[in-house]
This record gives structure tokens, sequence and C-alpha cells, in this order.
């Protein structure tokens, strides 16, 4: 009985091992800084934006002017990997008669500062804040990815003209749950997003556009997302569905449309 005593006190230590490592890594999972790529090549004419946080944390972002001065600006947010400058190269490529503003986010270079989920949601405020005032048509909030979750977020705090969010999810938490059941994941998690929730109390039109062989965040997150809206009665402009991956939606024939007819949804 000994050795069974023992071997069960190892697996014991081994698990919370693996727990103490993912409760102390999680900001390097969340926020794998590590992996974004070099910056592309912007148009001659775009801005170079910096807004300075209290904490002392500094944002640096770009600005592409739009080919259409009556529309309102898009302020992108992308993935946990993504370099904010090809993400506006990105919208700008598939929507450029819209200006477009990307920020890195904090602790991504340029941008100093230390990531996390209240961070950057706090930063999504202080950046429609900083270019609202020269926003003249309005801001369309676009997220990608994690970046829905900070766009939903931003929905629900300012007057945001519309909100379109490409590979959402309900909660990060849920996403948690889903992957690694056999972590207490509600008790170790500090960098939650409920978008949802947000979604909930916001009154910013909507539009979705989901990858239904999404192998990051599980297709019943956005199944959670979309069922939670109906049952709020939440109302939602457009929603699309395309059979792609999480990463291999922005090269497949349909997205570019589907990006385009969600602008125009949330717009009119």
């Amino acid at each position: 009985m000994s050795w069974l005593i023992k071997f069960a006190l190892s697996i014991a230590g081994l698990y919370a091992l693996v727990v103490l490592l993912v409760a102390v890594m999680q900001g390097a999972i969340v926020f794998p800084r590590s992996l974004v790529g070099p910056s592309p090549t912007l148009p001659d004419d775009t801005q170079i934006l910096s807004v300075t946080r209290p904490d002392g944390s500094v944002l640096q972002g770009s600005l592409i002017p739009g080919q259409n001065p009556t529309k309102p600006l898009i302020l992108a947010f992308g993935g946990n990997a993504w370099n904010a400058d090809a993400v506006a190269l990105f919208v700008h490529g598939i929507a450029p008669e819209y200006p477009v503003a990307a920020f890195h986010f904090r602790g991504y270079a340029p941008s100093t500062g230390r990531p996390s989920a209240d961070a950057l949601k706090a930063d999504a405020v202080a950046l429609y804040d900083y270019l609202a005032p020269n926003a003249t048509n309005g801001i369309i909030a676009i997220g990608f990815s994690v970046g829905s979750g900070v766009a939903a977020h931003l929905s629900a705090e300012r007057p945001i003209d519309g909100a379109v969010l490409v590979t959402p999810f309900d909660s990060l938490v849920a996403i948690g749950k889903q992957t690694m059941p056999w972590l207490p994941v509600r008790l170790l998690f500090r960098h939650e997003m409920n978008a949802l929730e947000a979604l909930k109390t916001s009154r910013t039109p909507i539009a979705l556009i989901l990858a239904s062989q999404d192998e990051v965040i599980p297709p019943a997150r956005a199944k959670s997302l979309v069922d939670g809206l109906r049952a709020s009665d939440r109302a939602v402009a457009a929603i699309s569905q395309i059979q792609a991956g999480h990463n291999d939606i922005y090269a497949h024939p349909q997205f570019a449309d589907d990006l385009r007819n969600a602008l125009s949804a949330v717009a009119d």
C-alpha cells in the first residue's frame, strides 16, 4: 500500500507543479510578445501616433489616412501575436476608403509597459479619447481574436459607431475552462475578457465574423456568444461564418467581402 500512496503523492505533486507553472506563465501564454513579427512598410502618408498612460507606459501606433473623407475612423485591435502596423495595413488594404488607426499593445515594442487584460481594456478607452476629438465622422472598432474582446469592452465604455468582431468569443475564462478542463482556470486566470457581458450592456451596432474550423478559439465559444446575444435580445447587424481556421481565415476569398459588408452593416 505504501507504494500506492507514494505514487498518488507523486502524481499530486506533479499536478501541483503544472498548475504553478501555468499560473506563473499565463501572462506569456496569453500575450506572446516574442512571436510578433516586424512592422511592414507603411504608406508614405501614415501618421505616427503616441499616447502616454498615467503609469508612464507609452502606446505607439499608426494612422493610415482613408480615401473618402466622409468615412468614420477604424480603430483596429489585433490578435495577441499580430504586429499593430501589420493590422493597420491589412485593414487598409481591404477598406482603403476608411482611415485606419492601430496601436501596439502595451509591452509590445515599440509600446512600453506590461500587458494584461485589464490594462488593454483601459488602454482602449484611452485611445478612443485620444482619437475622438479629430474623428469627426465617428469611430468604428474592429477586433481580431483577443482584440475582439478589447473592442467589445470599448463598445460598452464609449459611444463608438460600430464594432466588428472577427473570430470572437464569449469569455477568455470560458476558453480556458474548455481547452484545459483539468485546471482550476477560474481560480488561476488573471486576464479575463468577458465579451458577452460587455456587448449586452452596449448599444453599439455590432457585426460578427466567425471561423467554423477555429482551432484556437473553440467554435463553441463563438456559438455561446451568439446564443447569449440572442437570448438577451441584443441586436446583431450582421453575422457571417467562414469555413476556415483561426489564422487562415484572413486569406480566405470570402473574408475581404465579409469584412466590407460588416463595416457597411454597422455604419448604416
